[in-house]
């Protein structure tokens, strides 16, 4: 069976190319580059670039199951061309920001294709990408061994990538999955300021945590620049997902989580696994569904996927967000 992975060359995207082929299939990865990508050997890398879907008729042939990272754009061509492929499957790398009714623009266009395709279709919707921490606390921390937020009292639930790479990879080898969405997220809710001391203690060394403004937060994101500088005025209430100019003052708190899927690889842009996926800005960074594991739905606006919570789908408890600092305690050194 082969299955073509897009978004191949990402944080998630290298984890759902690795565990397929443990699982014994015939990987194919998209990139723009396959002699820097990085990739197993194992993986047969093909260039291609999403927002070029006709790059795509090739790298689809013989194709019969699809892992979809998000490019709104080509979304429908790009289904058109994997269905006269012959691809059976597709796996939409989702947002948990659609169940919660925040996005209309990005990722719900997507799931849209995949379900107007005429393909069995299953969406993945993460929750708070806990690599958005490397990106917007990577450089303080590293530098000064601080964090500066105005809410240390915030609480979300950052979810491991290898949990979305796993709730991907079962979507695409099991059946029993079609139709619905899975709901990714951390274990429990965590404030800001125990994210942190998780950081601290990985690290075995102390971390201070600062206190600040929405307005001298958003400064000391601006001056950061990539990921933090382009999200400053979501993360901090300034705006809402859409990027609607919001009051700090008169919200409820801060805006919609923005999450990446952190680009590991040469690539950037439509092919290297790296889009927002936010939850909702109500004063907590929680995606509206839950990873407590009982079999309920939840309908999404927009959506006709009922959304379930991943661990009933792989089986496994979501990784604790201390286990994801472990992993990944050399980024912030």
């Amino acid at each position: 069976m082969r299955i073509l992975v897009t978004g191949a060359t990402g944080t998630v995207g290298r984890h759902v190319v690795r565990e397929l082929i443990d699982a014994g299939a015939d990987v194919r990865a998209l990139t723009r580059d396959p002699r820097r990508a990085g990739l197993p050997a194992r993986a047969e890398a093909v260039t291609g670039d999403l927002t070029r879907p006709a790059d795509l008729r090739d790298a689809l042939k013989g194709v019969e199951r699809l892992y979809l990272f998000p490019e709104p754009g080509t979304a429908r061509e790009v289904m058109a061309l994997a269905r006269e492929a012959g691809v059976r499957r597709v796996v939409v790398l989702s947002s948990g920001a659609v169940t919660a009714g925040y996005d209309t623009s990005y990722h719900l266009p997507v799931e849209r294709a995949a379900e107007e395709s005429g393909l069995e279709w299953t969406h993945v919707r993460p929750g708070e990408f806990a690599m958005n921490h490397v990106a917007l606390w990577g450089p303080p921390i590293r530098t000064e061994r601080v964090v500066r937020h105005p809410y240390p009292d915030l609480e979300s639930r950052p979810v491991h990538e290898r949990d979305i790479a796993d709730m991907a990879v079962t979507a695409l080898l099991a059946d029993g999955h079609t139709g619905r969405a899975y709901a990714v997220d951390g274990p429990a809710p965590l404030t800001l300021r125990e994210q942190v001391r998780a950081i601290a203690a990985a690290l075995g060394e102390e971390i201070r945590f600062d206190e600040v403004t929405p307005e001298e937060a958003r400064e000391h994101y601006l001056r950061q620049g990539g990921f933090a500088a382009e999200n400053a005025d979501m993360l901090l209430g300034f705006t809402d997902y859409e990027g609607n100019p919001v009051d700090p003052e008169q919200d409820e708190g801060p805006g919609p989580t923005a999450d990446q899927d952190a680009e590991s690889g040469p690539e950037t842009g439509s092919n290297a696994d790296t889009a927002p996926a936010p939850a909702p800005g109500t004063g907590t960074s929680t995606s509206t569904s839950t990873s407590t594991g009982t079999d309920t739905d939840t309908d999404t606006a927009g959506s006709s996927a009922p959304c379930f919570p991943a661990a009933t789908a792989t089986g496994r408890p979501a990784r604790p967000f201390a286990a994801w600092a472990r992993d990944h305690v050399d980024d912030f050194r």
